[in-house]
C-alpha cells in the first residue's frame, strides 16, 4: 500500500508517528545483562531519537518507578515510556506505561508476553503484544505478534488480521516494524548484534516499536541456537 494511504497508529504519542517509513539504528550501550541500555538514532539525520536506561542500576529513577523498570527516554532525557515486568507471571509478561509510570493507579497501555513455551531456547520470538484500555483511540489494531528471532536480529512485528491497520488490509496481516542486522555502509560488512536496525512503517508509533524491542530483549535476548556469527538471512522491509 502506498505510504500516503497509511493510517496513523498512535499508541504512545502522535509525535512518534512519521509520515514515511523510518529506520532507526539501535546500539546497545552496555553488555552486562540484556536490556541495560540502548541508544536509537534516526538513520536520515543521525540524531538521537531514544535512549534506554534501567531504573535502580545507577540510571534514572524517581516517581513511581521501581528497580528493574526500563525507561524509554526522548533525546532530551524526557520520559516517554516505562516497561515493567509483571509479578507474579507465568508467561514472562511485561507491561508498558506512558511516561515514567509514576501516576497513582495508572494502567498500562500495552502488555507483552511469551505466547507459549514452544521455541524456548531456540531464539524464536514467540511473543504477543496486546493493547489495553485506555489505549490511544487512533490505534485500530489491538493485538500484535512477533515473528522470527530477536536474538538473531531477524524478526517482524505484525498487526493482527483480526483488527488490521487500515481498511484496505482488514483481511491480511500487516508488518508494522522489523528488526534486522545492520550492514556497514562503507565496508558492506555485517555488523555485530549490538548494533541493529529497527524499521518502522509509515504512520506507526516508533516509541511503541521501541517498547516492543525492550520486551523482546528481556524475554528472548539471551536465547541462542547454533552459531550467531554465521551469516544470517536478512529480512527486507516491505514496500
Amino acid at each position: 500500500m502506498a505510504q500516503h494511504e497509511q493510517q496513523q497508529v498512535v499508541i504512545v504519542g502522535e509525535e512518534h508517528c512519521d509520515g514515511e517509513d523510518r529506520e532507526l539504528t539501535v546500539r546497545k550501550t552496555t553488555l552486562f545483562t540484556p536490556g541495560d541500555g540502548f541508544e536509537a538514532y534516526d538513520h536520515r539525520t543521525g540524531e538521537l531519537t531514544f535512549r534506554v536506561e534501567t531504573y535502580g542500576r545507577h540510571g534514572v529513577c524517581g516517581g513511581g518507578s521501581a528497580a528493574g523498570d526500563l525507561a524509554l527516554l526522548g533525546p532530551e532525557g524526557e520520559p516517554v515510556l516505562t516497561v515493567r515486568r509483571r509479578r507474579p507471571s507465568l508467561h514472562h509478561r511485561w507491561d508498558g506505561f506512558l511516561g515514567d509510570g509514576a501516576a497513582q493507579g495508572q494502567k498500562p497501555v500495552f502488555s507483552a508476553r511469551r505466547s507459549s513455551i514452544l521455541g524456548h531456547g531456540t531464539g524464536a520470538a514467540a511473543v504477543l503484544v496486546d493493547l489495553l484500555s485506555p489505549a490511544a483511540p487512533a490505534a485500530s489494531a489491538t493485538e500484535f505478534r512477533v515473528d522470527g528471532s530477536f536474538p538473531r536480529r531477524s524478526c517482524r512485528v505484525v498487526a493482527s488480521s483480526k483488527a488490521g491497520v487500515a481498511e484496505a488490509e482488514e483481511e491480511e496481516d500487516v508488518v508494522v516494524a522489523e528488526v534486522r542486522r545492520k550492514v556497514d555502509e562503507d565496508s558492506h560488512v555485517l555488523m555485530g548484534r549490538d548494533v541493529f536496525v529497527l524499521w518502522v512503517r509509515a504512520g506507526f508509533d516508533a516509541a511503541f516499536a521501541m517498547g516492543i524491542v525492550l520486551v523482546l530483549d528481556r524475554i528472548t535476548g539471551g536465547e541462542v541456537d547454533g552459531d550467531l556469527a554465521e551469516d544470517l538471512h536478512e529480512a527486507t522491509s516491505p514496500a
